[in-house]
Formats: C-alpha cells, sequence, structure tokens
C-alpha cells in the first residue's frame, strides 16, 4: 500500500517521497498507480492519500486527514480569534482583505521561537529576515505576536562570527535559510546566508514599533542584547569604508546586490551603466537612520540615557549626511545609490520613497518626491512602479526595473500619509485594491509588471511571481493604516486625520488588542470627514482622535 520515490543528492543524503493509500492498489507501474474499486449506482466511495517528504532515516507521521483537517482548522481559529477583524461596506474589498490574512496565516510557520511568515511560495517558502521583518510591520496594528515571533526567530538566529562563505559578520541578520540539497551540499550559500544590507537595521526598526504598539518591555529586555550586536554591525561592519553610510560588496557566491532589489541590474547610473560595489543604497541610510531612532526610543526606556542621546545625535548626523549627499537637483529626487567611486546614481526609483517611511526627509523635498512619484512616468495607474519609464533601464517585465510590488507601495503610502499626503496614499490603497480584482482569489501577486493602465483591462502578470506572496498579503493592512493614521503608544489607539476612499464608506474595526485591553470600532466616512465610534470597550485602553 506504499509507493517510495528516493533520490541520492550530490550532498550523499537520501531523500524520499513515501506515498500510502488507505487502500491496497491493484497495479503500481512506473508511471501510474490504478485502483480497483466496486460502486453501486448513485454510491460513493473515499479514499486517502497521504504524501510524505522525508530524509533516510526518518519516520513518517502517520496522521488521518480528518486529524490534519481539525488540527489545521483549529490553528486556522486560533489566529482569528487572536486577530483585529476588518469588515468594510465594500464586499470586494472584504474578499482581499480575507484572502490575503489567509494567506498570511498560510504562510505562517511554527518555528523554536515563535511564529514566523515564510516569504512566499513556490519560489521563498522558507524564512527571509528581510520579508519577514517588513511582513510583521505590516500586520503589526492587526496582530503583533507576529512581529513578536519574528524578532525572536532573527534574535536566535544572528550572525555570531565572522563567515566570508555566509556573509556572516557578528550581530548581522539571516537574509535567508535553506535547507535543500545544493544548500546542504554547499554548492550554494544559502542554508545559513547573510547576505541583507538592509535586514540588521530592520531588525532594530520593528523591535521599537513592537514595543509601541504593546508596551512589551520584558520582551524588549530579552533581545536588548541582540539590538545592541544589530547596532554595533551597522557601526563597525556595515559602514565598509568609514564614510558614514552602510555599503555592501560582491561575493564569490551569494547575491550581487543585497538590497530588497536584488536582481544583478538592479542598481545602475542614469546612462545605464551598472553602479559597482561596494554600493550604498540610499533607503537602507534612511532605515540606519531610523533604527537609530528607534533604538535611542528603547534605551531610554531602558534606563541608558547617555546611550540613547549618543544613537540620536548620531541619527541627527546621519540625517544631514544623507540629504546633502543623495539627493539630486537634476531629477528633483533622491539618487538611487552611490557607487565605489561614490558617484551619485542618478535615477529615479522607488527606493527613494521608502525615505518618506523613515521620516528622514525634509518636507520640502518630501514635497518634490510626491510630485515625481506620481508623474505618468512613475505611476502607472495600478501603483508606483520600481524604475520609472524615463529611465535607460526601464522595462516593464522586468523583476526589479519597472515593475509593480504591492509591499514597495503600502511602505511609501505608509511614508506618504506620515508626511500629510493622505490623498496620495489614498490613490495607492485604490490602485491595488482595483488591481487585486484582475487576480484570481483577489491575490495580489509578489509583483505585476509596470504597463500603464488602459480602459477595460486589468494589470499584465508577472508568469513567475509568488502568489501567495506574505509581504504582498500583507500590504492592504499597512495601506489601511496609513490612511486611517492609526498608531500606538501601549494602551492608547490613535488616529491622525483619518480619511477613507471612496469606494470605503463604513469600516467595522473588531477585536483591536492593546496590552490590557480591546475595543470594537465602527468608522463612518462622510464627504470631508471619518467619524469614529466605539462599539465596545474593555479594559484599559483610550482612543485618541486629532482631525
Amino acid at each position: 500500500d506504499k509507493l517510495i520515490l528516493s533520490y541520492k543528492g550530490i550532498d550523499n543524503k537520501i531523500r524520499k517521497t513515501l506515498i500510502s493509500f488507505s487502500i491496497n492498489p491493484e497495479i503500481i507501474s512506473s508511471d501510474k498507480v490504478l485502483f480497483k474499486i466496486s460502486l453501486k449506482p448513485k454510491s460513493h466511495f473515499t479514499f486517502y492519500i497521504l504524501i510524505s517528504c522525508l530524509l533516510e532515516n526518518e519516520k513518517p507521521t502517520e496522521i488521518s486527514y480528518k486529524k490534519a483537517l481539525f488540527y489545521i482548522t483549529n490553528r486556522i481559529e486560533k489566529w482569528n480569534e487572536e486577530t483585529c477583524e476588518i469588515y468594510t461596506s465594500n464586499e470586494q474589498f472584504n474578499l482581499w482583505v480575507k484572502r490575503s490574512w489567509s494567506d498570511i496565516v498560510m504562510l505562517i510557520s511554527k518555528t523554536s521561537e515563535g511564529p514566523y511568515p515564510f516569504a512566499g511560495i513556490p519560489w521563498f517558502s522558507t524564512p527571509f529576515g528581510r520579508d519577514g521583518i517588513i511582513t510583521s510591520l505590516e500586520c503589526l496594528w492587526i496582530n503583533p505576536s507576529i512581529a513578536k515571533g519574528t524578532l525572536s526567530f532573527l534574535a536566535s538566529t544572528q550572525a555570531k562570527k565572522f563567515d566570508i562563505s555566509q556573509d556572516a559578520q557578528p550581530g548581522k541578520i539571516i537574509h535567508e535559510i535553506r535547507k535543500g540539497e545544493l544548500a546542504e551540499a554547499k554548492e550554494l550559500p544559502y542554508a545559513l546566508y547573510y547576505g541583507s544590507i538592509d535586514a540588521t537595521p530592520l531588525f532594530i526598526i520593528l523591535a521599537g514599533l513592537y514595543y509601541d504598539r504593546t508596551g512589551d518591555l520584558e520582551f524588549i529586555e530579552h533581545i536588548w542584547t541582540n539590538i545592541l550586536m544589530a547596532m554595533e554591525w551597522i557601526e563597525n561592519y556595515g559602514d565598509l569604508d568609514k564614510d558614514g553610510f552602510i555599503e555592501y560588496v560582491a561575493c564569490e557566491k551569494g547575491l550581487k546586490n543585497k538590497g530588497w532589489k536584488d536582481s544583478g541590474d538592479s542598481v545602475f547610473h542614469a546612462n545605464g551603466e551598472l553602479a559597482e560595489p561596494p554600493i550604498a543604497l540610499v533607503e537602507v541610510q534612511g532605515y540606519v537612520y531610523k533604527a537609530k531612532i528607534e533604538g535611542a526610543k528603547l534605551a531610554d526606556v531602558l534606563g541608558k540615557k547617555e546611550l540613547a542621546l549618543k544613537w540620536r545625535k548620531s541619527a541627527e548626523g546621519l540625517k544631514n549626511k544623507i540629504n546633502k549627499t543623495f539627493w539630486c537637483d537634476e531629477i528633483s529626487f533622491y539618487g538611487m545609490a552611490l557607487d565605489k567611486n561614490k558617484n551619485l546614481c542618478k535615477v529615479r526609483t522607488s527606493n527613494a520613497g521608502h525615505l518618506l517611511f523613515t521620516q528622514v526627509v525634509p518636507f520640502d523635498k518630501a514635497k518634490k518626491i510626491v510630485s515625481v512619484l506620481f508623474e505618468k512616468h512613475f505611476f502607472s495607474g495600478w501603483g508606483i512602479r520600481t524604475v520609472s519609464s524615463l529611465e535607460k533601464r526601464y522595462n516593464p517585465l522586468s523583476y526589479h526595473n519597472g515593475s509593480v510590488w504591492p509591499h514597495d507601495n503600502a511602505i511609501i503610502a505608509y511614508g506618504l500619509a506620515q508626511y500629510g499626503f493622505k490623498n496620495e496614499a489614498m490613490r495607492i490603497l485604490k490602485a491595488l485594491f482595483e488591481a487585486s480584482t484582475f487576480f484570481k482569489l483577489h491575490r495580489l501577486p509578489e509583483l505585476f509588471c509596470g504597463f500603464s493602465r488602459r480602459p477595460n483591462e486589468g494589470p499584465t502578470h508577472y508568469p513567475v511571481a509568488c502568489h501567495p506572496q506574505a509581504w504582498a498579503a500583507g500590504a492592504v493592512f499597512l495601506l489601511l493604516q496609513a490612511c486611517l493614521g492609526l498608531s500606538f503608544n501601549r494602551n492608547i489607539i490613535k488616529f491622525h486625520h483619518p480619511v477613507l476612499p471612496k469606494f470605503l464608506d463604513e469600516i467595522w474595526i473588531k477585536n483591536l488588542k492593546v496590552k490590557n485591553g480591546k475595543v470594537d470600532l465602527y468608522l463612518k466616512r462622510f464627504e470631508k470627514d471619518v467619524v469614529i465610534n466605539v462599539i465596545n470597550k474593555e479594559g484599559d485602553v483610550r482612543i485618541s482622535i486629532e482631525k
């Protein structure tokens, strides 16, 4: 009643796929399994197939379909009970929200340190540092336990020593972990790989925002050593030439580019020539600035006043340096990166939009960024492109040089809202919502092509995009947070100039939890206002509304 498919890899490990059946097959051949079943008219018959993937000495876990279904149903119900529920007057929008949350639950895996959102299916079904952090940021307001699990896991896998083959230095946060044949044989470096330039400052940012959301000082104390190590990596190892910016070089194996746009051709000059490493990406400098601000806040609450002062002073100096070095009057925009000769890549890319999220941009320059981001060469009608169509390497079919990524747009929208550009944030929400209606199950993929929007046509699919993809699924929650101006200070829930697009007249937010309480809210849109009513309140929770 069993079929075994086995393979010995170049790592000398035998991997097996074990297929067992609840009834014995009549015939098993090289290409098929045949069963003989007798059925009376209008009768039915059920049999089960169990597939297990094993290493040679592992034994399969025998579990029935009914038990597996019971387990997974209970798991989903538990996640739903612990998570804020969002329901609106727009049924299509509700489908997008439900699909997004269902996908996130699907991608969350249980680790020894807690829940962790794996990046995406089929290519990235494994822990990625950057993806896990950004997904946790997107979902922080609806369920902060994801962020806690992510921070715990990343702290436990933080680099403790130098390893050139892994691109590891002490304090660095993991890029990805893989256990496949090529990784185990060291043909690829991804078994335990630290080739991200941005995951380490993003780790500190998530820790700071998690504290704002929960007031969980005990957990911050638990990972404080990891936060210190991460900051030490930024200061000691991230800045290779001690010019004040963190940069990366290519390794013999692994990624050439180490920001979120990690394609080999994603960092380039205005003439189309590729930038030579070491490369300092503009958004990464913004992340470092925000990491120092968030780290200083945490140092303050832990009573480490001198350290907090040091980090704030360093952040202020970095802010001035970023705005002096990366701003380019020729394009009225921030350049993408500095190359090995400290020449600025004078190209318009979405990277600069992330600076709004970090709040490192002066308001006068923020206005200029916004103006450029929503010009036709940048805004496709479905979202902001990764690269402006005016640039030499623009290609709407490329992975990173002209496509539209939902998570990228959500981060930019959140930054727009922080500077008061709520109408522009709503434009992005509207564009991505309308895009979701053209994808199966209302599931936004990892990315889609950057062609300009045309009447009565949806966005062009990117054929090999992951779907589901965690940070694409989380985009809707960060977009809503941006429009509502929603923030937290432990038991205080704040709404700062909330707005809603015309297609969302009403929103019900249920089971929104803070440390010692929870609340149900009803929001109604009027022509020039959003009214917020408290439907139910339990425990110590306060609502603050600023209009």
